[in-house]
C-alpha cells in the first residue's frame, strides 16, 4: 500500500470514527427510558473519537518515515562482503549512492557489479517489507483505537475537556516550534557571521567605505583584494527603501481615507479588489516593468533636464518597489480605519467638527497603531525585495544619495555572494551571513520603534 493511500485510508477511518462516536452519544442520552445526560455536545465525543484513531497512526507514519531510511542503509551495509564495508567512509558512501539509485531505477544503466546489483535488489526488498508493515501496524492502530474509544464512551466522559486540552497541546506545539525555528534561524546566521568576523574586522564591516568582495584565489592575481565595507550596501538599501516609502505611504494612505470614509459602497466593492491585484504581481513583471519602461524613461527626462541619470537608478527601484507596496499600506490601513468606533465619529459630529476634521484629529489618530502596523509591513517589505533593485538599480555598490545613479541591496548582495560554486568557508560567502545578521538587527530595531508607537497611542486612546 502506498504512503498516500494510508493516509487516506486513515483519514477516511477517522471519519468515521467521528460520525459513530457522535451516532453513539446521541444514541445514549436518546435511548427510550434514558435519564442520563451527555457532559458534553455529540459532536464532542465524534471529534474525540476521530483523534484517537488518526493521531497516533500519524505519528507513527511521521516516525516510520524517519526512521525507515537509517535502518535500512544499516541493514543493507551490514549485507555487504567485508571487503566493502572496510572502505573509508567517503567512498563506503559512494557505494551506498550507487545502490540506492539502482533500486530507485535512476541510473541510466545497470551496474555491471553483481553485489551492487544484489544490494539493491536487498534494499527493494527491505523497502517493500517496511511498506507492508507499516501499513499493517497503523491501520492495526487507528482500528484498535476506534474500537477502544468507542467501547468508554459513557454520557460521563468529559469528551469535551479532552478535545480542548489536545487542542491546546497542538497549539502549544506550534508556538514553540515557531519560537524555535526562529533561534535556529538566527544562530545560524550569528554562527556563520562569527566566522566572517574572525577574517574580517567588525569595524572594517561596520565603518568601512568600500564593497567589493573579491578574494584573491592566487598571490598574484589583479584586481580581487577584498574589501567588505558595508556601509554603501546598507546605503543603497535605505535609499531604495526610502523612495519606495515616499511612493507607497501617502498614496496608500490617502487611498485607504478615501476607500472607507468617502466612497460609496459601489465604488469601494470595485476599487479596493482592483488596488490589491497589485500587490499579486510577481515581481518579475514588476522589474521588468521598471528596467524596460520606467528607467528608459527616467533616464531620457533626466538627459532633457541636462541631467546625469545611470541606465540603472534607484529612483526606478523605489518608484516601482512603491507601486508594489501601495496595497499593503492602503488595505491594512483601510481595515484599521473601519474599525475605528462609529461613535467617535459622532462624538466629533456632535461637537461640530467637519467631515475633514474628524478624521484628522479623531480616525487617524485611533487607527494610528494599525496604521504604524501596515508601514512597518512595508519597510519590511521593501528592504527584502530583490528582484526589482537587480534589474533596475543594479548591482554596484556605490556610496551615494544621488537616486539618479545606480546602487544595489543588501538583498541582493546576500543573492549574489550565495550564487555560484564558491567555497563556502571563504570570507566572500561568510560575508552574505554577516549582511544577514546586520539586516536582522535593524528590521528588530525597526520593530522596537514601531512597537513603542503602537503602545504609546493605544494607551492615549483605549
Amino acid at each position: 500500500m502506498t504512503t498516500y493511500i494510508l493516509l487516506i485510508t486513515v483519514v477516511v477511518l477517522s471519519i468515521s470514527g467521528f460520525l459513530i462516536g457522535r451516532y453513539r452519544a446521541s444514541a445514549m442520552c436518546e435511548a427510550p427510558g434514558a435519564s442520563v445526560k451527555l457532559h458534553s455536545r455529540p459532536s464532542y465525543y465524534g471529534l474525540l473519537t476521530a483523534m484517537w484513531c488518526g493521531v497516533p497512526a500519524l505519528i507513527v507514519a511521521v516516525l516510520w518515515h524517519g526512521l525507515e531510511p537509517a535502518i535500512i542503509d544499516h541493514l543493507v551495509l551490514s549485507d555487504l562482503p567485508p571487503e566493502i564495508r572496510s572502505l573509508p567512509e567517503n567512498r563506503l558512501s559512494l557505494v551506498l549512492n550507487d545502490i540506492k539509485n539502482q533500486a530507485a531505477g535512476v541510473m541510466f544503466s545497470e551496474s555491471r557489479d553483481p553485489v551492487i546489483r544484489e544490494a539493491a535488489d536487498h534494499c527493494v526488498r527491505l523497502r517493500a517489507i517496511s511498506r507492508m508493515a507499516m501499513s499493517v501496524v497503523i491501520l492495526s492502530l487507528s482500528i484498535i483505537a476506534l474500537v477502544a474509544v468507542q467501547k468508554r464512551l459513557s454520557p460521563e466522559m468529559r469528551a469535551r475537556n479532552h478535545v480542548e486540552r489536545f487542542i491546546r497541546c497542538v497549539l502549544v506545539v506550534c508556538s514553540t516550534l515557531a519560537i524555535f525555528t526562529t533561534v535556529g534561524i538566527v544562530l545560524s546566521i550569528l554562527f556563520e557571521a562569527m566566522r566572517f568576523f574572525k577574517a574580517v574586522p567588525v569595524t572594517e564591516f561596520l565603518f568601512g567605505l568600500k564593497w567589493s568582495p573579491q578574494m584573491a584565489i592566487r598571490a598574484d592575481q589583479v584586481g580581487a583584494s577584498g574589501a567588505f565595507g558595508a556601509v554603501p550596501v546598507f546605503v543603497g538599501t535605505m535609499l531604495v527603501s526610502a523612495i519606495a516609502m515616499f511612493v507607497a505611504v501617502p498614496i496608500g494612505l490617502m487611498s485607504a481615507i478615501y476607500l472607507s470614509e468617502y466612497a460609496g459602497s459601489a465604488v469601494r466593492t470595485v476599487a479596493k479588489p482592483v488596488l490589491e491585484l497589485l500587490a499579486g504581481i510577481p515581481t518579475v513583471v514588476y522589474g521588468f516593468f521598471a528596467a524596460l519602461t520606467v528607467a528608459p524613461f527616467i533616464r531620457d527626462m533626466g538627459t532633457m533636464a541636462g541631467l546625469d541619470v545611470s541606465s540603472e537608478s534607484a529612483l526606478a527601484a523605489g518608484l516601482v518597489m512603491g507601486i508594489m507596496i501601495i496595497p499593503f499600506v492602503s488595505s491594512l490601513s483601510d481595515d484599521v480605519i473601519n474599525a475605528v468606533p462609529q461613535d467617535m465619529r459622532d462624538g466629533s459630529y456632535g461637537l461640530g467638527a467637519t467631515k475633514s476634521e474628524t478624521i484628522k484629529y479623531v480616525v487617524i489618530p485611533a487607527a494610528l497603531p494599525g496604521i504604524v502596523g501596515g508601514i512597518l509591513l512595508a519597510i519590511s517589505r521593501a528592504i527584502g525585495e530583490t528582484m526589482i533593485v537587480v534589474m533596475a538599480a543594479g548591482l554596484s555598490a556605490n556610496l551615494t544619495v544621488n537616486p539618479l545613479k545606480a546602487v544595489t541591496t543588501v538583498t541582493v548582495q546576500i543573492v549574489t555572494l550565495l550564487v555560484g560554486d564558491q567555497e563556502f568557508d571563504s570570507p566572500k560567502t561568510l560575508a552574505a551571513f554577516a549582511l544577514a545578521l546586520l539586516l536582522f538587527i535593524v528590521t528588530l530595531l525597526l520593530n522596537i520603534i514601531a512597537l513603542y508607537i503602537v503602545r504609546r497611542y493605544r494607551e492615549q486612546y483605549e
